[in-house]
This record gives structure tokens, C-alpha cells and sequence, in this order.
């Protein structure tokens, strides 16, 4: 027998047995080798017939009507639902399909999706080179899947970040991606978080810093958004969205429109009558989690799984 030999000479498809349960027009499954699978044809399968699943190809899919998405996120196939997601479940049996081609908005009902294919990141504050700096008794812990950013009870000013060496200019259009907890969110006014973009970090205070574009939180789990470009500032504004404590929330930022940034947490748009802005930036930005307080033992912990942008040469 000949070393190797062609067992399908065609990428895009997996062939599997039909189970008892056969399989619909167009059903979508997770195969062995973990990747998704859309059914070929337009004809059911029965048990033991051979069905050909795609694995690369762009089809559309069924998404729920009160989720944005955003052209090139990574979506993900909610078994439940039968739908597509943004949203990466903590538990359950929903797994990754690929990314967005386009974009598809609240009361879209489909989308198209490039089976398999991952969004490639032009910086990623959990994968790249990154500053630290820290004050006090503050700490930045590494850990596997996420980074900590903590502050404790010494009555002290305290600060801590996460920034990326590298950056994008403001003349591009952008993505912003992130995942984040609120782990300890302290009792007094003095502690602050703060994640997003900005052109630099601040010893003291994040609030000081010419540009950026932030999500948040003093001493409270309301998930404010605030933005500054150097010209004109939004201040932190409450979405009406809260945190839930120790629970990962999923964010963007639509930068691809730098004069109306539009914000997205958990996959719904918040503060549409705001217009947050980095028209008037000259930055570069740079990805940053920064944590302080002023004063008193009040402790504060926010942990990152995931800061990350997709630049573009598409603003639309």
C-alpha cells in the first residue's frame, strides 16, 4: 500500500453516518474534531445516509432578534436557540462557528457567517507585549485565560493597569473587543475602573487622560461609558446596564465612525443619544484596564479575558 492516499480530495466538507435522529436541511452540528458543520443540499437525511457537512463556506444563519452584530466578531452556534450568538456562554453546549460578514442589527433575523474562520486581532492585550504599572499595594496577577488587576485594603492611594505597547492611529476605522468581571467593586467613591482605549495611562487618574473611550465603574456595579478626545468630552454616563458581581460581560466599541462611536455591552447598543467621539484625536490608542483609589481600605478587583481590536480598512 502506497504511504498515503486521498481520502477526499475536497477541503470544504466532512462526511459523516446519519444517526437515528437524521439530520433537517440545513442543520448545523458540532463535528469530533470540534469545528462547525452546516448540512449540504437541500435534502433531509435519514439513518445511516451519508451526509456532507460544510466547514468551509459562508451561509446564513438564524441569529436572535434583540442581539447587534458586528461584521467580523466571532459568533458563536446557541444549541438551545438554534441561532447564532456573539456571546460566549460561560457554561452549556453552544461552541464557535466562525465570524460575521456582515453586519446585522437588533431586528435582523439572519446572518451570514464564514463557517470556521477566527477574526485576527491587530492587537490583543491578552496575546501581545504590554506595560504594567502599579502603585502602592496594587497587584497584576496573570493567570490563565484572564488577568487580575486588584487593589486592597491599606488606606493608601492606589493604581494599577494593563496598557498595550502597540496601537492603532486614529485614521483607521476600528473594532473594540472586550471581556471583563467585576470581582470586588469596593464600598466608597474613591475607587474607579476603567477599560477601553485610550493614548496613554495616568498615575493617579484615569479621568485625566487626553483620549480615550472607557466603560466605568465608581464603587458601584452601573456600567457607565464616557469618551474624550481632547476637544470634547462625554462624561461618564450610566447605561442602565449593571454588572452582575463575580459575571463576565461581553463589550465593544464601533469605532469605524470615529465622530459617532457607537457602544455595545452584552450585544445590545446603550447610550445611542450619546455621541461618544475620537474625532479630534490624535493618538495613537492603546488598550488599557486601569484601576485606582485615592484614599481608605475599600478593595476593588476587575478581571480581563479579553481587550482586543480588529482594525479595518472598511469603514462600513
Amino acid at each position: 500500500m502506497a504511504e498515503s492516499l486521498m481520502a477526499n480530495s475536497d477541503p470544504t466538507f466532512v462526511a459523516v453516518t446519519t444517526p437515528a435522529a437524521g439530520y433537517a436541511v440545513g442543520e448545523v452540528i458540532q463535528l469530533p474534531d470540534g469545528r462547525a458543520g452546516a448540512l449540504r443540499g437541500q435534502t433531509a437525511k435519514t439513518t445511516g445516509q451519508q451526509a456532507a457537512f460544510s466547514v468551509q463556506a459562508k451561509v446564513t444563519l438564524t441569529k436572535g432578534t434583540s442581539l447587534v452584530i458586528l461584521k467580523g466578531a466571532p459568533l458563536y452556534w446557541d444549541r438551545s436557540a438554534g441561532s447564532v450568538t456573539p456571546l460566549k456562554a460561560v457554561a452549556g453546549a453552544d461552541f464557535f462557528i466562525g465570524v460575521a460578514v456582515a453586519d446585522a442589527a437588533a431586528a435582523d433575523i439572519i446572518v451570514i457567517v464564514d463557517l470556521n474562520v477566527e477574526p485576527y486581532y491587530t492587537v490583543d492585550i491578552m496575546r501581545d507585549l504590554t506595560d504594567t504599572v502599579v502603585s502602592g499595594d496594587a497587584t497584576v496577577v496573570r493567570n490563565a485565560g484572564y488577568a487580575t488587576l486588584k487593589i486592597i485594603a491599606t488606606s493608601e492611594v492606589e493604581k494599577c493597569d494593563i496598557m498595550s505597547i502597540h496601537s492603532v492611529p486614529v485614521t483607521i476605522p476600528f473594532i473594540v473587543e472586550g471581556r471583563a468581571a467585576v470581582y470586588e467593586i469596593g464600598s466608597g467613591a474613591a475607587v474607579d475602573f476603567n477599560i477601553g482605549i485610550a493614548n496613554g495611562t495616568h498615575a493617579t487618574d484615569a479621568g485625566a487622560i487626553t483620549e480615550s473611550v472607557f466603560l466605568h465603574f465608581d464603587d458601584a456595579l452601573d456600567i457607565k461609558a464616557e469618551s474624550d478626545d481632547g476637544t470634547t468630552e462625554v462624561a461618564a454616563t450610566d447605561t442602565t446596564v449593571d454588572a452582575v458581581d463575580d459575571t463576565y460581560f461581553d463589550f465593544a466599541f464601533d469605532c469605524r465612525d470615529l465622530t459617532d462611536i457607537k457602544i455595545y455591552i452584552n450585544g445590545v447598543r446603550v447610550l445611542s443619544g450619546s455621541t461618544f467621539a475620537l474625532g479630534d484625536a490624535t493618538g495613537p490608542m492603546k488598550l488599557l484596564a486601569h484601576i485606582e483609589k485615592t484614599t481608605g481600605t475599600t478593595t476593588g478587583e476587575l478581571r480581563v479575558a479579553k481587550l482586543a481590536i480588529r482594525a479595518t480598512d472598511l469603514a462600513a
